[in-house]
């Protein structure tokens, strides 16, 4: 008895103690309406890099069709998790750098759009938990709605009832379908400010036409696939997506946008909500299916940004070059 007590004693110990030197890693998505200017996009890049080594950006995602670009950032979350980190003020940094830089009354391009800086999501990687990222995204918000006068919507985790992405951006008129290729948002960009037909969780209740406003949250990890369609149709695309969506009777977990992409071309772009669950290879195959039923010719998919274990081992590489420089 004596031998069985002391034995669970230490290995308790050990548990602790191997949560404990494992590395907890906040990973942060932030997505900027701006893809072809690059004095735009340097101003924006340098606010993050002000914070290596503590942050690393891992991946800049550029997309000049949807004159958009995704930037996936990384960093070691203290014990105990604390709101100020380095990545709650590199976050910070790089959305006002953009606003700053970015005029969305000016700004066209083939994807959804609802602000200059359209939409922040934070994840959780390696010994971190969900909670621990969505105080960091609830801090984010106060940052930005209060200190930079944006209105800041809350979704995911860091949402007090859970409200997703997808219900948020229904409800700001982000899906409604464009009349042509080139998509110019639902708010007016002729008024200094639009009053909002949902409050902001963070922020003034008016949004102008320059910033629009901002969807900020938190989720588990979520990936991006998109699958090119060889056509100019994009309303075809678009009932092809529908019907790839959860939301349509698709797939499950899967959130799907059909869009014009280049010249004469089309792309279905997914969300995979629960990548192990529903993977590419259902999304690429069902797109090819029901697009073969509308007479269309399917290209490869393409991810977005790495796998989240590849990302981690990015972020992990990084860190051990800097350490390297420092000795």
């Amino acid at each position: 008895a004596w031998f069985s007590a002391n034995s669970s004693i230490l290995d308790a110990a050990a548990a602790y103690r191997s949560r404990m030197l494992r590395p907890m890693l906040a990973c942060c998505k932030l997505y900027v309406s701006e893809g072809r200017s690059s004095a735009v996009l340097r101003a924006v890049e340098q606010a993050a890099r002000r914070h290596h080594p503590a942050v690393a950006l891992v991946n800049t995602f550029a997309d000049d069709a949807y004159n958009r670009v995704g930037y996936t950032l990384v960093s070691r979350l203290p014990h105990p998790v604390a709101p100020a980190t380095p990545l709650r003020r590199a976050v910070f940094g790089m959305v006002e750098a953009a606003l700053g830089a970015i005029d969305l009354g000016a700004h066209a391009g083939a994807h959804p759009r609802l602000g200059a800086v359209d939409h922040v999501c934070f994840h959780p990687l390696a010994g971190a938990a969900l909670r621990d990222v969505a105080a960091l995204a609830a801090a984010v918000a106060a940052d930005i709605g209060d200190g930079l006068q944006v209105p800041t919507y809350l979704y995911g985790a860091a949402h007090r009832e859970g409200r997703t992405l997808a219900a948020i951006r229904r409800q700001l008129g982000y899906f409604r379908p464009q009349s042509n290729a080139e998509w110019h948002g639902p708010l007016p960009v002729t008024a200094e400010a639009t009053t909002l037909p949902v409050a902001p969780d963070a922020g003034p209740d008016a949004a102008s036409a320059s910033k629009g406003v901002l969807v900020l949250g938190a989720t588990a990890w979520v990936d991006n696939y998109n699958v090119p369609v060889r056509t100019a149709d994009v309303e075809a695309v678009r009932r092809v997506a529908r019907r790839v969506s959860e939301r349509g009777g698709g797939l499950r977990s899967v959130q799907a946008m059909g869009l014009a992409h280049g010249d004469g071309g089309a792309e279905v772009a997914c969300n995979l909500l629960d990548p192990g669950s529903v993977g590419a290879e259902e999304v690429q195959g069902m797109v090819e299916r029901l697009a073969g039923e509308e007479g269309l010719a399917v290209g490869e998919g393409y991810f977005t940004d790495f796998s989240q274990e590849k990302i981690v081992e990015l972020y992990m590489e990084k860190s051990a070059q800097a350490e390297r420089s420092r000795i």
